[in-house]
């Protein structure tokens, strides 16, 4: 079911600031028990164990990956086990889910409800949380303008992150680049390899 788009009204911080995950899985895990007090909410263990396994990890985490380990300590853990637990969390803004390299991360302020863009490494696979509410009040205007209802905002920005980039020293980055082109030239010899024959294929008829 698609969830609507929370523009970031109740976000209190006017300008922007980021959130390497993977740190204070204690203080997010405090909030998120608190804001489920507040809401009247149902933290139940199994939730509770969860999100504290995400919170744990200093990189995103795939389902299957927490499945491992709550298998190892629950007996009987099953993937409609985890499903549901993230399927809460997620409802009520405790996690964000990464759809482009489909991985869970704890949201930095679980205690606030708000739409985030992320910065995610392809090279050491870490997620940075922007906090800047004027990027997803942008969207959301843009949308409005255009006349289009928005019903879920994702937005995630792929690419090298500072410590990976002063760690190489530049020649990762070099790299991809020439893998980048060569395989954009690669593509663009397969799609004229087909056009080939596809033209020979409407000379035959």
């Amino acid at each position: 079911m698609p969830r609507s788009v929370r523009t970031p009204q109740t976000v209190k911080r006017a300008t922007a600031h980021s959130h390497h995950h993977g740190h204070e899985p204690q203080r997010v895990l405090r909030e998120v028990a608190a804001a489920c007090e507040d809401r009247g909410l149902r933290l139940t263990p199994l939730r509770q164990r969860v999100f504290e396994l995400i919170a744990e990890q200093p990189k995103p985490v795939k389902a299957y990956d927490l499945l491992d380990r709550l298998r190892g300590e629950r007996n009987g853990a099953a993937p409609p086990t985890i499903y549901r637990a993230l399927d809460f969390l997620l409802e009520h803004g405790f996690i964000h889910k990464l759809e482009s390299v489909n991985a869970y991360t704890t949201c930095h302020h679980p205690s606030e409800r708000h739409s985030v863009p992320f910065f995610l490494c392809d090279v050491c696979a870490g997620a940075t949380e922007l906090c800047d509410p004027r990027v997803a009040e942008l969207l959301v205007e843009q949308a409005r303008q255009l006349g289009f209802l928005p019903e879920a905002q994702t937005l995630e920005v792929h690419g090298v992150c500072r410590q990976c980039r002063e760690r190489d020293g530049g020649r990762r980055q070099e790299r991809a680049a020439e893998r980048g082109g060569g395989q954009r030239a690669a593509g663009l010899q397969d799609r004229a390899t087909v056009d080939d024959g596809l033209h020979g294929s409407l000379s035959l008829n």
